[in-house]
């Protein structure tokens, strides 16, 4: 039997405003990934002078694990009221960090994606039907494919995401790879941003995934390409090169991952607004 949820609180923090404060807790609680598992996450929640529910935010990091990017946009979602989960996928797996520690694919962690909507919408600070997510390279695959209709969870018992923002999820490989379709969406808006300079992708490949795409699925995208940004361009931490088999549209090799602050800057403050306006924050 996986352990109960634990949750472990610190005092709230003096918030940017003087009607709201952030509490940081640090969570866990049980996927149904197979097998069973225990994910940890960082929560933040948002307590308002009316005491009124806010939206929340579950996001998922990228191939080498909880690095910073999370924070980066959880501490501005925080600023415009909107309470944030982040995940970490890797340690209940026992997973190095990285391209070949990873899982095989990321269907295999979309339960954590799902669990982690599920212990959001029972915090008594959060508003159960304005939940989103988002995610980064790996993160990001899953959370497009959390917008898929074939991915929500068989039981039907909770309600899928209000809204998904990925960043730089691959886009060469749905409608491609096996496995990897966004033909069929739940409904729910989506926003993916990408840079022109990234090694997984081509220059517009988000361009490209769109035109392969049904009108019904495109009507639900918007679209970003920051000019100038390669993979993990909000990444803000010493830059280094990588290898991936996913790289270069499948034929694999090296990918440069270099911090851009325009970029970022322009990301994080997209993804603000667009969950501010699908979540009602």
């Amino acid at each position: 039997m996986p352990p109960p949820e634990l949750r472990i609180d610190l005092p709230p923090e003096p918030g940017e405003f003087r009607s709201m404060s952030v509490r940081t807790s640090y969570v866990s609680f049980p996927t149904a990934a197979t097998p069973s598992l225990v994910v940890a996450g960082r929560l933040n929640t948002i307590t308002t002078e009316d005491a009124a529910p806010t939206p929340g935010v579950v996001i998922c990091h990228g191939s080498d694990g909880v690095d910073g990017r999370g924070q980066f946009h959880a501490e501005a979602l925080n600023a415009a009221g909107i309470a944030t989960l982040e995940i970490d996928m890797w340690a209940a797996r026992g997973a190095l960090r990285g391209a070949a520690a990873r899982p095989r694919s990321p269907v295999e962690t979309l339960p954590d994606a799902f669990a982690a909507r599920a212990f959001l919408a029972a915090q008594p600070e959060v508003d159960p039907s304005r939940i989103g997510v988002m995610g980064f390279s790996w993160g990001g695959v899953v959370t497009l494919l959390a917008a898929t209709a074939e991915a929500q969870p068989a039981s039907g018992a909770e309600p899928g995401f209000a809204a998904h923002v990925a960043l730089y999820p691959v886009c060469w490989a749905y409608e491609v790879a096996p496995g990897l379709s966004l033909a069929n969406l739940t409904g729910a808006p989506v926003l993916i941003q990408t840079g022109d300079a990234d090694a997984y992708d081509d220059p517009d490949g988000l361009d490209q995934l769109l035109s392969r795409l049904p009108p019904t699925s495109r009507s639900l995208i918007r679209g970003i390409t920051h000019a100038g940004a390669g993979h993990g361009f909000d990444r803000d931490l010493p830059e280094q090169t990588i290898n991936d088999p996913f790289a270069h549209k499948g034929k694999g090799g090296p990918v440069r991952m270099a911090f851009h602050p325009q970029a970022a800057k322009a990301a994080r403050e997209a993804a603000v607004g667009f969950f501010s306006e699908t979540l009602g924050a």
